[in-house]
């Protein structure tokens, strides 16, 4: 019991109570603003700033993991299909969460010479010094900075490069060990550059990949698109069966698969983690609402899209994908490859490295950020770019336990001491939200 409720077993309700207390809180504000949304999206960023649009491709760096195709495999195969419509609920749900924390990391942030910079340690400290509670806000940010530094190396190092390597060994025959070598030389200069690099590389890598993805995706769902319209119903058929809510809904709160699924994946979207505020605090915006939903613009991407292709093509991949119901990286890609040949082995191979490298330079980043908060001496950083020299070799030759434990302890401290502050400064939330969106529709209705 212990160690389910310390690696995470409580998080899927807590996201759910508190997603939908904001959406009630905030009056189901912005969802029920589409035409202001798209015009926030559309805000261009001040010239040689970072734009919202680079920012958001760093923090779906981030999001953009190996975790989206074993969440979605674990929930098919732990409720069916229409656990599949559950997955669309808590996304929803979760999109509030998303689009608050981002708010606050921007309200927060701090500014430099070379532009801004920021997280959730900045107003989990701000929150607690406005109060008179300086020892409080000293240690509570100091916390989860330090819960986001092991994360990075875990849960964004570690897993993500042993799920490169494993997928390379499996279908290319390539040593893990080279498999290592190779992601440290490519990602470690990248790293060395800081955020500026990161992101400029994640702002063409990140599109890339995802239209790669949805490529092949699109290409079997032609193929088999006789049975697309089948995998759809099956899914809203099976969504109130007793089987499929209790693998959509009370699987996805309290069973042991879809809970590591879940962690594993970083909740596939990061919503309420408190992680991605810190690739969005550097945005040039004119609004730390208007930033905010880029945070729902994420998380519509990752679940809605990506993980709705995904589902598409292993429901219908049946029964081929269905061999391999044990290991969900092996389900995914004998999907793919049971219609569109052994090639796409091949490809999907090059999507994993993809994901898992821009993953591992987006953790990388939010690393770096956490530790500059803790201290800015030269040695600390020399130390951590070591150890995650270390850890991507490390990675790729085994994942021991150990490190998933960890990670899902580090993810679930930081969800819960996230939600925590959402909730303590929810009229913060709730006067910005008004601000924008008040100025935005004034003469106007949606």
């Amino acid at each position: 019991m212990l160690k389910w409720i310390l690696t995470g077993g409580l998080v899927p309700p807590l996201l759910m109570v508190c997603g939908l207390y904001f959406l009630c809180y905030l009056k189901f504000q912005p969802l029920r603003s589409p035409r202001k949304m798209w015009k926030a999206l559309r805000t261009p960023a001040p010239e040689g700033g970072v734009s919202p649009f680079r920012a958001v491709m760093l923090a779906l760096a981030g999001t953009l993991g190996v975790g989206n195709i074993v969440g979605v495999a674990s929930a098919i195969r732990i409720g069916g299909a229409g656990a599949i419509f559950w997955m669309w609920v808590s996304a929803l749900v979760a999109t509030v969460l998303k689009y608050a924390e981002i708010l606050l990391a921007v309200s927060h942030r701090r500014e430099h010479k070379n532009g801004f910079f920021g997280g959730a340690y900045y107003y989990i400290k701000d929150c607690f010094t406005s109060h008179k509670m300086l020892r409080t806000a000293t240690v509570i940010s100091g916390v989860f900075a330090l819960l986001m530094i092991i994360d990075a190396l875990g849960m964004g190092c570690v897993i993500q490069v042993n799920a490169i390597s494993s997928a390379f060994e499996g279908v290319l025959k390539l040593p893990t060990w080279i498999t290592g070598i190779i992601l440290a030389v490519l990602a470690l200069p990248v790293i060395i550059r800081g955020s500026k690099g990161i992101s400029a590389l994640t702002e063409l890598l990140v599109p890339i990949m995802t239209a790669g993805y949805l490529i092949l995706s699109v290409a079997v769902l032609i193929l088999r698109r006789d049975t697309v319209g089948e995998a759809f119903a099956s899914i809203f058929r099976e969504a109130f069966s007793a089987e499929s809510m209790g693998g959509g809904v009370i699987g996805f709160l309290t069973s042991r698969a879809l809970r590591i699924g879940t962690m594993r994946g970083l909740l596939s979207n990061e919503a309420g983690c408190g992680t991605a505020p810190t690739a969005h605090a550097a945005a040039h915006t004119s609004s730390p609402a208007a930033q905010g939903v880029w945070g729902i613009f994420e998380v519509f991407v990752d679940t809605i899209l990506l993980c709705t292709v995904t589902a598409l093509v292993i429901l219908v991949g049946f029964p081929n994908a269905e061999l391999f119901e044990n290991d969900a990286i092996m389900t995914a890609i004998r999907a793919y490859s049971s219609v569109l040949g052994g090639w796409s082995e091949w490809f999907f191979c090059a999507a994993i490295l993809c994901f898992g490298y821009a993953t591992v330079l987006c953790w990388a980043n939010y690393g770096l950020e956490s530790l500059a908060f803790l201290t800015r001496k030269p040695l600390a950083k020399y130390l951590y770019l070591l150890a995650l020299g270390i850890c991507i070799f490390v990675g790729a030759i085994t994942a021991p336990e150990s490190v998933w434990n960890i990670s899902d302890f580090a993810i679930a401290a930081l969800t819960t001491l996230n939600l925590l502050m959402l909730v303590l400064m929810r009229k913060e939330i709730k006067q910005e939200t008004e601000k924008y969106f008040h100025k935005k529709s004034k003469g106007t209705a949606d």
